[in-house]
C-alpha cells in the first residue's frame, strides 16, 4: 500500500510518499481502508518533534517512533481480527487514532476496535474524518473541563480553527452565550456557526474591554494566562485546550497555583479519545447540529503541502487528506 512516511523529525520536507507492507488485524483489532484523514494540530508536532516532550509519546527520541502520522480517520472496514464483535468488513466508520498509533495518511490502517465507531449514514468520508480529535476535545473542554450550563457567557479564543469551529457550536448547542475571539475575515464565518458576539483581536483586546465570561475555551492563541484570569467572571473557569506551547504550560503549570486564590479556576485540558463522546458527536453531526468547517482538501501524494498550509497557522477549520 502507499503511504506517507516520515524516519526524521524536521519539516514536511522529511514526508515522503512510499510503497509499506499492509497491515493485518490482530486480536481486537480492525482493518480500515482510509478513505479521509484530517490534519490536526498533533500531527505537526509529531512531525516537527518539537518540544522534546513530544518525542516521548512518538517512542522515538532520534527517530520518530511511528513512521506514520493522521489519527483522524474515516474509511470502510476491511477485515477484523480475532475477537472483534463490534464491526464487520464493509461497515463505513471514523475514529480517532492518537492514543493508537496514528496512521491515517496511508491507504489502510489498523486500530483496535474501541477506537473506531460507526460513520452517520448520511454523513461524506471527508467531513467524518474533519470531527474525531478537535470535535471530541471541544465537546470535554466544554462540558466537562469547563462544566457549562445553560445561559453562561462563554468566550472562545482561537474560535477559527479546528477546536475553536466546534467548541462555538457545542457551546451554543448547550445553550451558552458565545463570543468568539477571531480575526475580522472569519467573523461571518463564526456568527454563521452559532457565536452571538464576535472580537476581532486586532481591534479589541477581550482582556481590558471589560467583558467578564463564566467559562474561556482557549483553542488557539498566544496571551498570557493573567489575562484569561481577568476576564473570567467570578467563579468561572478557564480551559486552554491549544494554542502556542507557553500558553499550554501555563495552564499546566501555573493554572493549579492561581486556582488555589479566590474562586476562579484554571487549567488544562488532557482530552482522551472516547468512543461514546465520538459517537455523540457523530449524532450532532447526522443532525446538523454540528459541521465541520473544512478549508482545504489534498490527495496523499501532496501532504507535504497540506503540513506546510498548516504551518501558516491560516486555516479555516480542518485540512483535509483523501486516500
Amino acid at each position: 500500500m502507499q503511504a506517507i512516511v516520515y524516519t526524521q523529525y524536521g519539516s514536511p520536507d522529511v514526508l515522503q510518499l512510499t510503497e509499506v507492507p499492509t497491515p493485518r488485524p490482530g486480536e481486537g483489532e480492525v482493518l480500515v481502508k482510509v478513505h479521509a484523514t484530517g490534519l490536526n494540530a498533533a500531527d505537526r508536532l509529531a512531525l516537527s518533534g518539537k518540544p522534546f516532550i513530544v518525542r516521548l509519546s512518538m517512542g522515538g527520541l532520534r527517530r520518530a517512533g511511528e513512521p506514520v502520522l493522521g489519527a483522524d480517520v474515516a474509511g470502510v472496514v476491511e477485515a477484523v481480527g480475532p475477537g472483534v464483535s463490534t464491526f464487520r468488513p464493509g461497515d463505513a466508520v471514523f475514529g480517532d487514532l492518537a492514543e493508537a498509533g496514528f496512521g491515517g495518511l496511508a491507504e489502510y490502517v489498523c486500530a483496535p476496535e474501541g477506537h473506531w465507531v460507526l460513520k452517520p449514514a448520511g454523513v461524506p468520508f471527508e467531513q467524518a474524518a474533519a470531527v474525531p480529535l478537535a470535535a471530541v476535545t471541544a465537546l470535554q473542554g466544554l462540558r466537562d473541563k469547563g462544566q457549562l450550563r445553560a445561559g453562561q457567557r462563554v468566550l472562545v479564543h482561537g474560535a477559527s480553527g479546528g477546536v475553536g469551529t466546534f467548541a462555538v457550536q457545542i457551546a451554543a448547542a448547550l445553550g451558552g452565550e458565545v463570543t468568539a475571539v477571531c480575526s475580522s475575515r472569519n467573523a461571518d464565518m463564526v456568527r454563521a456557526l452559532g457565536a452571538t458576539h464576535v472580537i476581532d483581536y486586532a481591534r479589541e483586546d477581550f482582556a481590558r474591554n471589560g467583558q467578564r465570561y463564566d467559562l474561556i475555551l482557549a483553542a488557539n492563541g498566544s496571551r498570557p494566562i493573567g489575562d484569561y484570569r481577568r476576564a473570567l467572571a467570578p467563579g468561572g473557569v478557564y480551559v486552554v485546550s491549544g494554542g502556542s506551547m507557553t500558553q499550554i504550560f501555563q495552564g499546566i503549570l501555573l493554572g493549579p497555583v492561581l486556582s488555589r486564590f479566590g474562586d476562579k479556576r484554571m487549567g488544562n485540558l488532557a482530552a482522551s479519545p472516547n468512543a461514546q463522546d465520538l459517537a455523540t458527536v457523530g449524532e450532532w453531526l447526522e443532525k446538523g447540529t454540528i459541521r465541520p468547517v473544512i478549508d482545504r482538501y489534498y490527495p496523499l501524494a501532496e501532504a507535504a503541502e497540506a503540513f506546510r498550509y498548516l504551518e501558516q497557522e491560516h486555516a479555516r477549520g480542518k485540512v483535509i487528506i483523501t486516500v
